[in-house]
């Protein structure tokens, strides 16, 4: 397991982190929690004695469920790793139980802190924007937690490139400690993040948290054209639509293809070429089952080689949407000048 710097800050997270989205029971439009407090055990024990030190969840999961089976199961090895949650989606019945808002903010983090039984929180996200909440009210309460001592570091997650680079920028300006972290979906099979949000991260210094490495179990190999789907597969009940099913087959083919030549699995190289994207800190991999940890943790182990990584960038290169097409328009005198940033 290597280990890296989250975004421009001093913290240090292992290049996988373990996600506990599936802590809990119950169903939220599709998507089924399934893991109880001895399966959750089992798992976080595996995650840290492959060296993981880092862990995800979310106020919204199963209903708070999962920060308090999380906390269970780090018990005595809490101040040993780290810990990120999230708030956003709405954890209440009450009209203002959502969104950013100061209120909401400072609310769910001292619930958060209950069931995660813990003092203080590693890495707080802001799960989602909201269309209410001022950039100022945002910046303002991130940084009281923060001088609270009740959070330690920040991020954001699902945010436009431009409303989080204005949210960084604000902070700075006003002597605030910074968003240090984004949260995003990045895979081979949705490269979207490409356009804007990866270039606002590397120049504002935030480290991304992939979720969904996978594609929501596509990039497992076990969706094909002849069988699309497979009983009992996530995507039969949960679709965010973030990808093209026709062309991920193809994807697909080639990502088995190199595993092969590795003697490793489709998902150790989907996640093998995440970790080598400049603006990846960690990638998050979770399990509904501890049979299904294995090969994500084979990722720490897959170095692929320049030409597969040329491979599978060709394979899946985004295209290029407008004002991106006018790069290539630039001065060409320019260009080849540039030295600092390439």
């Amino acid at each position: 397991m290597k280990y890296y710097q989250l975004g421009h800050s001093g913290l240090i997270v292992s290049e996988l982190a373990f996600g506990a989205m599936t802590f809990g029971s119950g169903d939220y439009y599709g998507f089924k929690y399934t893991v109880g407090q001895q399966e959750a055990n089992d798992m976080i024990a595996k995650a840290i004695d492959k060296g993981i030190n880092f862990f995800d969840t979310a106020v919204s999961y199963s209903n708070g469920q999962s920060e308090t089976i999380l906390g269970k199961a780090l018990g005595s090895k809490r101040k040993d790793n780290l810990i990120a949650t999230k708030i956003a989606f709405r954890a209440g019945e009450p009209s203002f139980r959502a969104g950013i808002s100061l209120k909401n903010l400072v609310e769910c983090t001292n619930e958060s802190l209950i069931r995660l039984n813990t003092d203080y929180i590693d890495v707080l996200l802001l799960h989602n924007d909201d269309p209410l909440t001022p950039v100022e009210e945002v910046a303002r309460t991130m940084e009281t937690l923060v001088q609270s001592g009740k959070v330690r570091y920040i991020g954001l997650s699902n945010f436009p490139a431009w409303k989080a680079a204005t949210l960084v920028q604000l902070q700075r300006s006003l002597g605030y400690h910074p968003m240090v972290a984004s949260q995003m979906h990045y895979s081979l099979l949705n490269r979207e993040v490409e356009h804007e949000f990866v270039p606002m991260s590397l120049h504002h210094g935030l480290g991304m948290m992939v979720w969904s490495p996978l594609s929501s179990g596509f990039l497992t190999g076990k969706y094909t054209r002849d069988n699309p789907a497979p009983p009992d597969s996530r995507l039969n009940t949960f679709d965010l639509g973030l990808f093209d099913r026709e062309k991920a087959y193809d994807v697909v083919d080639k990502v088995k293809e190199i595993a092969g030549a590795h003697k490793s699995s489709p998902i150790a190289v989907a996640i093998a070429w995440l970790l080598a994207r400049p603006a990846v800190s960690t990638v998050i991999i979770g399990a509904s089952k501890l049979s299904q940890m294995d090969d994500n943790l084979a990722a720490a182990d897959l170095t692929l080689t320049p030409d597969e990584i040329k491979t599978l960038d060709d394979l899946t290169r985004p295209e290029v949407r407008y004002p991106n097409t006018f790069i290539n328009a630039q001065d060409s005198v320019l260009r080849e000048s540039r030295k600092f940033g390439k």
